[in-house]
């Protein structure tokens, strides 16, 4: 484990750095997996390519951030206009993994299973936004890399039953009862609630949050979505992103929002 503030001001900024970088990468590569996940492609196979000309890309082409500010946003071979999407991953998963990484001071292996979360959740969530679907691959990356991050710490020594019973504990049960919710208004109003996607994926929160921090979640996701439901004044919204914002900020800021709230019980 690597302590931030044991290190040199000038060691701590350039690991945040090379941690921002990593973010901006993952960011790109992500979001360019979902999409073509969503449109039935295979991402395995087949160089990254203009989606108006279908120009292979070059590397100078595929710099996260920087490639597309560089060309003005637009397609250096057909001058079409690009989408702002891939700018915005990139930006925002390069501060979420830096963010991370402030939040749990050191470089450990806790820090790196956030990141792949996060990596998970913002595929889903593209995906999500445009399928109305939940990939059961990113679900399946998940519950793995929540299991290898389990399997890691123990054999560096630590005691992990106790985490890992409880996230198993909070997944059953946060997923469990929503999907018993879910079933009773799917009688009640006659048509789908909630997708098994969204139950599915709220499992995988509760794996990594715990039961405390996977409850608050799930409140403040339904929030969330509620206020999306009213500002963009649809019938129906994809869950996903609302779920997978909130379990960002159930990684970073909500431990200290339900540690104030248990103190205000004691």
């Amino acid at each position: 484990m690597m302590k931030l503030n044991l290190l040199e001001p000038w060691m701590a900024a350039y690991l945040y750095i090379l941690t921002g970088i990593l973010g901006a990468v993952f960011g790109s590569f992500i979001t360019c997996q979902a999409d073509r996940i969503a449109a039935g492609e295979s991402w395995i196979k087949g160089r990254s390519h203009c989606d108006a000309c279908g120009h292979q890309l070059s590397a100078l082409d595929l710099i996260p951030i920087f490639s597309y500010l560089i060309h003005g946003g637009k397609c250096r071979y057909c001058g079409t206009k690009l989408s702002s999407k891939y700018l915005i991953t990139e930006i925002l998963m390069c501060l979420a993994f830096m963010g991370i990484l402030w939040h749990a001071g050191a470089l450990n292996i806790e820090v790196v299973m956030q990141w792949g979360l996060t990596c998970a959740l913002l595929g889903l969530s593209v995906v999500d936004l445009d399928k109305y679907e939940i990939p059961d691959g990113y679900i399946i990356f998940g519950i793995v890399w929540w299991c290898a991050g389990m399997l890691a710490e123990y054999l560096s020594g630590m005691d992990v039953w106790a985490t890992a019973v409880q996230g198993l504990l909070a997944g059953i049960g946060i997923a469990g009862s929503i999907l018993v919710l879910s079933l009773i208004m799917d009688k009640v109003l006659k048509k789908e609630s909630m997708g098994g996607g969204d139950i599915k994926l709220l499992f995988v929160i509760g794996l990594y949050l715990g039961p405390l921090n996977g409850l608050f979640t799930l409140i403040l996701a339904c929030v969330i979505g509620l206020l999306f439901v009213v500002v963009l004044k649809k019938d129906k919204i994809p869950f996903g992103p609302s779920i997978s914002l909130t379990a960002y900020l159930g990684m970073t800021v909500l431990p200290y929002l339900s540690a104030w709230y248990v103190g205000l019980l004691k």
